[in-house]
């Protein structure tokens, strides 16, 4: 999880630079939004994979999954990730409603990212002695 935080401060980081740059009408490093384009892949795999770990470890230490708020907020946030992710690709001049609702998403995924991380607090301290 820590990883992926990581990956959405970089993100950020990096989309805020975009933003500024395109504001300001001055150019930006080649590697810009290659490097943006390359975490958020990353990002998407983390997630996906947090995903799958979390329900194959929750079934087989419960037997069942639904028994904490963890799982519909991680499952928000896998949905967040993957319109943020379908909606970035989406961003072109012609398509002028594709920006908004990426950086929307992405702001909506700061939240989802606070509130799976408390709901995972409490799952982790089911797990430590």
């Amino acid at each position: 999880m820590g990883l992926s935080l990581l990956a959405y401060v970089l993100l950020a980081a990096t989309g805020i630079w975009l933003f500024y740059s395109r504001q300001q009408r001055q150019g930006r490093p080649k590697w810009l939004r290659p490097f943006h384009y390359g975490v958020g892949g990353t990002m998407v795999l983390m997630v996906v994979l947090l995903l799958a770990i979390g329900l194959v470890g929750t079934v087989g230490y419960y037997g069942n999954l639904g028994h904490s708020a963890h799982l519909p907020v991680g499952l928000t946030v896998v949905a967040l990730t993957l319109l943020s992710a379908w909606s970035a690709t989406q961003i072109n001049p012609k398509r002028p409603w594709a920006r908004p609702l990426h950086v929307g998403t992405n702001i909506t995924l700061l939240l989802g990212f606070i509130a799976v991380s408390l709901t995972g607090w409490n799952i982790v301290q089911k797990y430590l002695p």
